[in-house]
């Protein structure tokens, strides 16, 4: 290999072998002496000069060559780092892809097994009815329809003919002893007879989705999202029962609002993570407290009534997310106040105080942070705010908890009646409430020591008794926050809070002879 060829492969990086820097160098002055060397023949200095330039070009021509080579191998690396980026984003993307479809796996297999064990569930319900209605065909299968029929209208006939005439003697009896002022009671105690009550809750929002897949991407990883939705919006999210949606559920209408808003614009934005979450939610919240303050207001309003105050118009805007068994509470106010005027204006009553007291008779349903009957609340904030003894006595008296102390309060118990038991006002399902009822008695009775158990007030308190042989006083205080905690884990439509009360009583007997 010549010299030149040497140093253009130190340049070039060309064979596995390169000539060490020092070696060419040695080189160069090896041919620079040669130059310098008188030869045999005379060199003239032209020739001589002209060496040193050609010398000097060479090297220079196999510096350029190397740098352009240099250039050519770095192009080269920075081409095949970005291929390499491309294949990495693409395996990312595969790899997200795969975890998206595999969150759709299994959610699909979370809802057959759910749907599977409904079907087994609606399976033993048909089988128990099935045996129900033998029973009852047994029962009267003695009597012929024609007979039945007849023996019942014979009874209602005989039991409303005696109501009726006694009702009317004792009308007319009080009328021919009594004044102007008597005959109004009257009239205001008959219509307060037509009045019934009826028991149903709503507590479920449902949102709909446009595909299965939306779900994974709702439960996020792990279910970091939906963890972030429950715990922002204090809402259980059920994505397992129903296909295509989402029930949302809480006994707070308020918060089920705000939940159901913030998921369907997380929805819509696509960008569906626990910071995100947060954010949306937190701007909801502030959207539901102005919208409800305008329903206040305009609820108000259409009532003429004005100045009221603000606090109290703002319980009375969550009216319009608020469902007093099954029934919306602005429909319900707006409607008995309506009928609550007339009637005042009827019986010559002071409409004022009906107006007040039938806008504000529910205000307790809308205190979410207090717990206690709606009635006994509403009077302890209607007495903070100020308003007329006469207007607090119609909102204590609505439910009958105390004797009717004027007509204005008895009108406004007949209009409430009323507007909750015209037909198609309120939602009435009897199986729910049984199951409601026994579902709290059984969670008390499966607890040692437990004697008795009884839920009532519509499931909203539970009275326990248990065995004072069985338990020591520290033991029944802890009992009644096991029961708490087993009834928030296993009961279903709770209506609202369930105030719980264990009994330990131990009696002794002896018998003198």
């Amino acid at each position: 290999m010549s010299f030149f060829s040497k140093l253009l492969g130190v340049f070039s990086g060309e064979g596995e072998k390169k000539v060490e820097k020092r070696e060419v160098r040695e080189q160069v002055r090896s041919v620079s002496k040669e130059l310098r060397k008188p030869k045999v023949r005379d060199v003239s200095g032209e020739e001589l000069m002209e060496a040193r330039h050609r010398a000097k070009e060479i090297v220079l021509e196999a510096k350029d060559e190397a740098l352009a080579v240099k250039r050519k191998a770095e192009e080269e690396g920075r081409r095949l780092r970005k291929e390499a980026e491309e294949v990495k984003k693409k395996a990312e993307v595969k790899e997200e892809g795969m975890e998206r479809k595999m969150g759709v796996l299994e959610e699909r297999e979370r809802q057959l097994e759910a749907q599977k064990k409904k079907l087994e569930g609606l399976m033993g319900e048909a089988e128990g009815l099935k045996k129900e209605q033998l029973g009852k065909l047994e029962k009267i299968a003695l009597l012929s329809r024609e007979e039945a029929k007849k023996l019942i209208l014979e009874g209602m006939d005989k039991y409303l003919t005696e109501d009726i005439a006694k009702k009317i003697r004792d009308a007319e009896e009080r009328a021919k002893e009594e004044s102007d002022k008597k005959a109004k009671e009257i009239l205001v105690d008959a219509m307060k007879h037509g009045a019934t009550d009826y028991v149903a809750e709503y507590s479920v929002s449902v949102v709909k989705l446009a595909d299965e897949e939306m779900k994974g991407r709702i439960i996020g990883k792990e279910g970091r999202n939906i963890r972030a939705l429950e715990a922002c919006t204090g809402v259980d999210f059920d994505i397992d029962e129903t296909p295509g949606e989402i029930r949302l559920s809480s006994f707070d209408p308020v918060r089920r609002e705000i939940a159901k808003r913030s998921l369907e614009k997380l929805m819509k934005d696509g960008r569906i993570q626990p910071a995100r979450i947060e954010e949306v939610v937190e701007r909801t919240k502030e959207e539901v407290d102005k919208i409800m303050l305008e329903e206040g207001e305009k609820l108000c309003h259409e009532v003429k009534v004005y100045n009221l105050p603000v606090e109290l118009v703002k319980l009375l805007g969550r009216f319009k997310y608020r469902y007093s068994y099954g029934q919306n509470m602005i429909a319900h106010t707006l409607e008995e106040t309506k009928m609550g005027v007339a009637l005042g204006n009827e019986v010559g009553a002071n409409v004022n105080i009906i107006r007040l007291g039938c806008l504000l008779h529910d205000i307790g349903k809308a205190v979410a942070d207090e717990e206690g009957d709606h009635v006994q609340i509403g009077v302890d904030l209607l007495k903070k705010n100020g308003l007329p003894e006469e207007v607090i006595a119609c909102v204590a008296e609505h439910h009958e908890d105390k004797p009717f102390s004027s007509i204005e309060s008895t009108v406004t118990y007949i209009a409430d009646a009323i507007s909750g038991s015209r037909p198609g006002a309120r939602y009435e399902d009897y199986e729910e409430y049984v199951e409601r009822l026994n579902s709290l008695e059984e969670v008390a009775k499966s607890f040692k020591g437990v004697k008795e158990a009884y839920a009532f007030s519509a499931g909203r308190e539970l009275r326990v008794i248990v065995d004072a042989e069985q338990l020591s006083d520290d033991q029944a205080v802890k009992l009644a926050f096991d029961v708490k905690k087993k009834i928030e884990e296993k009961v279903k439509h709770v209506p609202g809070n369930v105030k719980i009360t264990v009994i330990r009583e131990k009696r002794i007997k002896q018998t003198a002879k």
